[in-house]
């Protein structure tokens, strides 16, 4: 199951009922909640722009929040989902106050207001609470057991950029997909040779694959991470060394909104429908954890290529909105194995024992990866002379 369909099928039920309640009139027009583990989004529905303000961050077990310029009409109290305990919206000096009780200990990582858009025709104050600490276990229910570790070998997804109709960047000897493609298949032998994972490629030949199929493939085969293999090409022929890139948050902008419009490999995704807007804050849950754990893969990679000496540009880790990395359920980065238009990084890149010594230090990043997923990663503290 992938972590899309996971979210989904958790939280739709809490938008559904509890989670969703409307005011009869004022400006407060209801709240609704999505959890998703240890973070909790909380969505004030609003006729018109307010301004926020903290009163309590959730050090007391509470998060307090006032909104001028709207009022509460009736006032709403309810049950909430995930972190939230339980909400009251009251009236305090011509402000709406926002309560929420938490039900472990949590804080504000964000907020912010969300205008009309994308068929949605109010205001949206948005809130995000992280936990800090462990839920209150109530004494008459028993220890829970721990979830079931998954029975599967991880599948790893590896993409060898370009291909067929489209050759890529142009070194002296040879072009970017047939460097992808021979790096893809090296990767894959030194995956499987640990017995480890389950591999699968989107192209094994020269041949040409839409990059909406890529992004299809992996999220088709419910991958656990998806690499994606090509070599840079700049004007300088002195510019070389390796970059990873992750996804920006302007790219995952784009990809909720294609996703939540069905448009290109958004297609498939299977979303309540009820609500667009239940099913936009589904999606950014969704893909606010899918990016952290991209950008985790992309600090351990970058520690693994750097120990086993390869060329690194000197800002290595980059974000842009590549559409091989819009999938929202599954972790993704993009590897440029450094600078086919360099000489010293085209030799690298064609040469076969260095091509193998570079893939097996990919491999160890995977291995990390997967062996201690929360770890934290030690950044280089010398930058490469690269650019």
């Amino acid at each position: 199951m992938t972590a899309l369909a996971f979210v989904v099928i958790c939280v739709v039920g809490l938008f559904a009922t509890r989670g969703l309640a409307w005011g009869g009139n004022g400006d407060v027009l209801g709240i609704r909640f999505g959890a998703d583990g240890d973070r909790t989004r909380v969505v004030i529905d609003l006729e018109k722009a307010a301004q926020g303000r903290v009163i309590d961050t959730g050090a007391d077990g509470r998060v307090t929040l006032a909104l001028n310029g709207v009022s509460p009409g009736r006032g709403l109290d309810g049950g909430g989902s995930g972190l939230v305990r339980s909400y009251q919206v009251s009236s305090s000096g011509g402000a709406s106050r926002i309560m929420l009780e938490l039900a472990r200990g949590g804080e504000i990582e964000r907020r912010f207001l969300l205008p009309p858009g994308d068929g949605v025709t109010h205001y949206r104050y948005v809130v995000d609470i992280k936990a800090t600490g462990a839920a209150a276990r109530p004494a008459s229910r028993p220890a829970q057991n721990p979830p079931p570790r998954r029975a599967e070998r991880p599948l790893v997804v590896i993409d060898a950029g370009h291909g067929g109709r489209d050759p890529g960047a142009q070194g002296a000897a040879v072009n970017e997909s047939q460097v992808t493609l021979a790096a893809a298949l090296a990767l894959k032998a030194e995956l499987e040779k640990t017995g480890r994972y389950r591999v699968r490629l989107t192209r094994e030949t020269n041949t040409y694959v839409d990059l909406y199929r890529r992004v299809a493939i992996a999220r088709q085969a419910d991958a656990d991470l998806f690499i994606s293999l090509h070599a840079d090409a700049g004007s300088d022929p002195a510019l070389r060394g390796a970059s990873v890139y992750t996804l920006s948050e302007q790219g995952a902008g784009r990809a909720v909104r294609e996703f939540t419009r069905g448009d290109n490999w958004g297609r498939d995704l299977r979303l309540p429908g009820r609500d667009p807007s239940v099913d936009r804050i589904l999606l950014d849950m969704t893909q606010r954890a899918t990016q952290n754990r991209s950008a985790q893969f992309a600090r351990v990679l970058l520690t693994h290529l750097e120990a086993s000496e390869h060329p690194l540009l000197r800002r290595s880790h980059r974000d842009a909105g590549l559409a091989v990395l819009l999938a929202p359920d599954v972790p993704a980065v993009l590897l440029e194995m450094g600078f086919i238009t360099n000489p010293d990084d085209e030799r690298l890149l064609t040469d076969e024992r260095a091509r193998r010594r570079l893939m097996k230090a990919v491999a160890d990043g995977i291995d990390r990866y997967f062996r201690e997923p929360s770890a934290p990663i030690m950044t280089a503290s010398t930058p490469s002379a690269n650019g």
